[in-house]
């Protein structure tokens, strides 16, 4: 491993592109994280009947925002390896910046909501999954551009970083932020942060595409992506390891659920979401400040199953506590095993994809697992639905383990990667 990425873990931040970029997608993730705790409390608020009631409706925030996401991602994916990336990511910040504008009028105008319910906020979250549908694939492939290969594994560490602390400050600040049932505020508030990321992105060089080798037909540019990632064990079965963690995995989707019926909080149910949404992103930066001065990277395939074993576990314990204060630490454990998956995991996609696929790769890892979020919590949402909140989570925990298993059997040189030597 080369010396610098070895000795100094703030290197990548020293890169005056990176950090402008960094700081871009801080604010945006911050607004983001504002957006999506304020909009899972107001469909609960909105939506009349049972608990479970309230997490199927919840859980179809996940799948309005997936639609977009998965239809437009293998077409965003090949924009991102023809047109400028900075130029893609600009505009698709700024029509973000519409949505989240959309939410704050409607939720400031009462009348409407009480006209038409949930149906306008799912349709804004509609649009913003077609904003994450570029935004998905163009983001990775840019960071590429940004910091030199030896610094791959550190900046993809201080990206995750600083997504968990925007993810901590996030949901704390939207539910502090809501007063009895006015939203407009927090949605105000990440209209402001969404805007100085584009700001921001002002400030970041724009930079060249790779050249491509040879000219594509349009059909064969658009399953690229899929080849690639279907033709190397490593990259797929990284993939699906964390897909199934996430689709199964997905407690965070109810949690109002849990504040509310299951530990019986009372007037502090709606702090407490934030609360423990933030849990799980403190728990993600612990860990990620330790795995900047000691990267996973040597045993990174082993390291890997681990992780996702333990998040699994966590989310199991999570679904059969009673306590306020041992659901807030598993939910801490969770972040920090996630966060290992994410390093390693988004570290092998910056090693291994070739320059001139980035984006159509990345917009298929967008598909396995920024899409596995929303799609996550409708699953969740559905499973409360048949089998009951607290079933539904701890078979969502027991599937992410033995899926973990599947894995481990069939993928020989994902449990035997080292990172290292790709570097």
């Amino acid at each position: 491993m080369p010396e610098l990425q070895k000795h100094d873990p703030w290197a990548a931040l020293r890169i005056r592109d990176f950090s402008f970029y960094i700081s871009a997608r801080f604010f945006l993730t911050l607004a983001v994280q504002i957006q999506s705790v304020v909009v899972g409390i107001q469909i609960y608020r909105l939506t009349p009947g049972e608990p479970t009631d309230k997490a199927f409706a919840m859980g179809m925030i996940g799948l309005a925002e997936a639609i977009p996401f998965i239809t437009l991602a293998i077409f965003a994916g090949h924009v991102a390896d023809v047109i400028k990336r900075r130029r893609i990511i600009i505009n698709s910040i700024f029509f973000l910046l519409i949505c989240t504008w959309l939410l704050f009028y409607i939720s400031f105008n009462k009348t409407l909501l009480i006209s038409l319910g949930t149906f306008p906020v799912y349709g804004i979250i509609f649009c913003t999954g077609i904003a994450r549908g570029f935004l998905g694939p163009v983001f990775p492939a840019f960071q590429s551009q940004l910091v030199p290969r030896a610094l791959y594994a550190n900046a993809s560490t201080w990206n995750s970083n600083l997504w968990m602390t925007a993810a901590v400050i996030g949901p704390a600040t939207g539910t502090l932020l809501i007063s009895n049932a006015d939203f407009h505020i927090p949605y105000g508030l990440s209209a402001v942060l969404v805007t100085l990321s584009l700001v921001l992105m002002f400030f970041v060089k724009d930079h060249p595409l790779p050249p491509r080798e040879q000219k594509e037909k349009l059909s064969k540019s658009l399953t690229a992506g899929f080849r690639f990632v279907f033709s190397n064990q490593v990259m797929l079965s990284a993939l699906s390891l964390d897909l199934f963690a996430v689709l199964f995995g997905g407690a965070v989707a109810m949690l109002p659920v849990f504040t509310h019926d299951v530990l019986h909080l009372g007037d502090f149910a709606d702090k407490a979401v934030g609360i423990m949404r933030a849990a799980v992103a403190a728990g993600s930066i612990l860990m990620g400040l330790f795995l900047a001065y000691f990267p996973p990277t040597r045993k990174a395939g082993r390291n890997l199953f681990l992780a996702v074993i333990g998040y699994g576990l966590c989310i199991i314990v999570f679904a059969i506590s009673k306590n306020f204060y041992l659901s807030v630490l598993m939910l801490m454990l969770s972040g920090s095993f996630d966060m290992v998956s994410v390093v390693v995991r988004q570290t092998i996609m910056q090693l291994i994809i070739p320059d001139n696929m980035r984006g159509r790769v990345s917009a298929v890892n967008g598909i396995f697992i920024g899409s596995s979020n929303e799609i996550g919590e409708m699953e969740s949402g559905i499973a409360a639905k048949l089998m009951g909140t607290i079933p539904s989570v701890i078979f969502g925990g027991c599937m992410t383990i033995v899926v973990v298993c599947v894995v481990f059997v069939s993928a020989p040189k994902l449990r035997k990667l080292n990172l290292n030597k790709l570097v």
